[in-house]
């Protein structure tokens, strides 16, 4: 497993300047699924190739039957983007273990992210449109059959049982992201294992990190290496400095022995980015959504690099005392 921190853009097209990649501090590049064009990019230029791989989102309206259900009895609302599905959709489920295994018996990642690790929903906007789910009458039979609970409806789970709720439906994705680690673990056994989170502080927006995404990062903990908490500042209307605040206050929530490494929107670039090197919390390297124009143009090539210089600094000084070595 890699010990050396990761930072670079994440997106295939920042592959077509893979040369100018390292003279600017790059040595990972991140990318959607199993690209075989990607890895031999990575291999041509020594970066190191890390692998995006979605999860629980497809195509919706293609596959109606995997929108997971409200409490009112009918498919969530879905703006323009969602994820989540209904886990009792058996068939969909089990292709996405076997996608990763065939992907992980062909190609050797450095690391691979799992990205929609969570219950139906979208976080990267100012104003969420929280639901609860899924209550098809599989996932309340499936409820009820774990943990003992007598409720046939939406209604009784919510008013009398919401902590049980909660508390199931993290144990669901973290019983995935036991699998899926699993699968990684057996045939690349020193595959780093990272996860997309998202961002909020679990009191923020009613719990919704657990009540409503299902994320619980004791509960994943046992199956991954390094938490990705995605920092899209203008999307979610967010400040700059919201990158420095998570850094500064996740240590509160991921476990000890495990990595909080942030990935940053170009949207936000610069000042994300240098509101996260000067963090006293640094973040373990970073990954920039759609940064593959940052290094065609000199001025922004070489704001990030001072920003990576400077968070190498903060990681190679002892500045991360509060996140250890990993440990397995």
């Amino acid at each position: 497993m890699p010990t050396t921190a990761l930072f670079g853009p994440y997106g295939s097209q920042a592959l077509q300047h893979g040369e100018r990649l390292a003279e600017y501090g790059c040595n990972a590049v991140w990318f959607h699924g199993f690209d075989e064009r990607a890895f031999d990019a990575c291999a041509r230029h020594d970066l190191a190739p890390c692998v995006e791989f979605p999860t629980f989102r497809t195509n919706y309206d293609e596959h109606p039957e995997l929108v997971p259900i409200g409490a009112d009895g009918q498919p969530l609302r879905r703006g323009r983007l969602f994820q989540g599905v209904c886990l009792s959709q058996r068939g969909f489920v089990d292709r996405i273990a076997a996608d990763l295994l065939a992907g992980v018996q062909r190609y050797q990642p450095t690391g691979i992210w799992l990205d929609y690790l969570t219950y139906g929903g979208w976080f990267e906007v100012p104003d969420p449109d929280l639901q609860e789910s899924c209550f098809c009458p599989a996932c309340i039979a499936e409820f009820c059959e774990a943990t003992g609970v007598d409720a046939a409806t939406p209604q009784a789970i919510l008013a009398h049982h919401a902590g049980a709720w909660a508390r199931h439906k993290g144990e669901r994705v973290a019983g995935y992201a036991t699998q899926y680690a699993a699968i990684i673990r057996e045939h690349l056994p020193d595959c780093l294992i990272g996860a997309y989170m998202c961002p909020w502080a679990p009191d923020e927006f009613d719990g919704a990190l657990k009540r409503i995404f299902a994320q619980d990062h004791a509960l994943l903990a046992p199956s991954i290496d390094v938490f990705t908490p995605l920092i899209y500042a203008a999307k979610c209307g967010r400040a700059p400095g919201w990158a420095a605040e998570v850094l500064t206050a996740s240590a509160a929530w991921v476990p000890a022995g495990r990595k909080v490494q942030l990935i940053l929107d170009a949207l936000d670039f610069p000042a994300s980015l240098q509101a996260a090197a000067a963090s006293p919390a640094p973040s373990w390297g970073v990954q920039m959504y759609g940064g593959a124009d940052l290094f065609v143009d000199p001025t922004q090539a070489r704001q990030w690099a001072d920003a990576i210089a400077q968070m190498r600094g903060n990681l190679e000084g002892g500045a991360c005392d509060d996140h250890p070595p990993l440990v397995r």
